[in-house]
């Protein structure tokens, strides 16, 4: 019995669901793609039910949207939706944090976002924006996931798939790496240190200023010394 694997026990419709989250995040799929049936099938190597069942599953997400007689489209994400999503990861990550800051031992937490922030750090020194992008991603999904809730993961995970939705114009308009990696060690330390007041305030800011530079509107104002 030792070389025996565990079963997955996911259903073929939530691994489909999720090999087209991974490739709507990475640009596989960019906004207003036309999903197909029969070519998503063949290139997954599914029946056409669970895929069915996956397409609906990412509409209900939001990911999709289904337009009568032609089919289903990847969303496209207007300026309100940016607002939207930043808005609605604020509320998301500020709970999550509000709920391991609430922990007698957050250092398990703090090591995950530790291993996150390693992999930003060396991302940011050969200069690879996708590998940054993809390690500030597992960041916010360690800080949400560390929480132990979820519910605050499920919606992360959805949230965090839009936000990358809108990577192509965060990378034009991307702040210096070592900027983006200095609010991040903000975040682990004021986590380490037990500081709600730092942690929500270093959060919030972190997402205003990517609504900033995303939509190219002006930044928000610095964060008091």
């Amino acid at each position: 019995m030792g070389d025996l694997e565990p079963i997955d026990r996911r259903s073929t419709a939530a691994i489909v669901a999720d090999r087209i989250r991974a490739a709507i995040m990475r640009g596989t799929f960019p906004p207003g793609t036309q999903l197909g049936e029969v070519d998503l099938a063949a290139r997954l190597g599914v029946s056409r039910g669970p895929l069915r069942e996956a397409m609906q599953r990412l509409v209900a997400e939001g990911l999709l949207r289904s337009e009568r007689h032609r089919g289903l489209f990847v969303r496209d994400l207007d300026a309100a939706d940016v607002r939207d999503v930043y808005t609605a990861r604020t509320a998301v990550e500020r709970a999550a944090a509000l709920l391991l800051l609430a922990e007698p031992d957050r250092g398990p937490a703090v090591a995950r976002l530790d291993a996150a922030i390693a992999a930003m750090e060396a991302a940011a020194g050969v200069g690879d924006a996708v590998a940054l992008a993809d390690a500030d991603h597992d960041f916010h999904a360690e800080l949400v996931a560390a929480s132990g809730s979820p519910r605050l993961h499920r919606m992360s995970r959805t949230l965090l798939v839009e936000t990358r939705m809108c990577l192509a114009a965060l990378q034009q308009t991307a702040p210096p790496s070592e900027d983006l990696l200095a609010e991040h060690r903000t975040l682990r330390d004021a986590l380490a240190a037990g500081d709600a007041e730092l942690m929500t305030r270093v959060l919030e800011s972190h997402m205003a200023d990517a609504v900033a530079r995303i939509l190219d509107v002006a930044p928000p104002p610095a964060l008091p010394a």
